[in-house]
């Protein structure tokens, strides 16, 4: 079994800043990218940043200046650094790692159960 467990989410002030973090734990082979969405009320779950194995990154639109990811390989662990936050980063945000487990040795993606990020105006 994998478990992918998102926190650091909350309220803040527009202008504002907060640290997502979303940790791999299990039977847990290797990991390729991981990559963060997000969904707003009434919208379409849309990516936020993705960053692989090697340290490569993406970023939406939206988001470049403003938020950096960032992971640890030796935790299974994927952060996400966001800085000068408006209140249209309001959203529950989910972690995504691709990845494969030492039981089925398959690649599959695995979902967080979400964060909530509230940016008040």
């Amino acid at each position: 079994q994998v478990q992918l467990v998102e926190s650091g989410g909350g309220l803040v002030q527009a202008g504002g800043s907060l640290r997502l973090s979303c940790a791999a734990s299990g039977s847990i082979f290797s990991i390729n990218a991981m990559t963060w969405y997000r969904q707003a009320p009434g919208k379409q779950r849309e990516l936020v940043a993705a960053i692989t194995s090697d340290g490569f990154t993406n970023y939406a639109d939206s988001v470049k200046g403003r938020f950096t990811i960032s992971r640890d390989n030796a935790k299974n662990t994927v952060y996400l650094q966001m800085d000068s936050l408006k209140p249209e980063d309001t959203a529950v945000y989910y972690c995504k790692a691709y990845l494969r487990t030492s039981t089925t040795m398959r690649w599959q993606d695995y979902w967080g159960q979400g964060t909530q990020v509230t940016v008040s105006s």
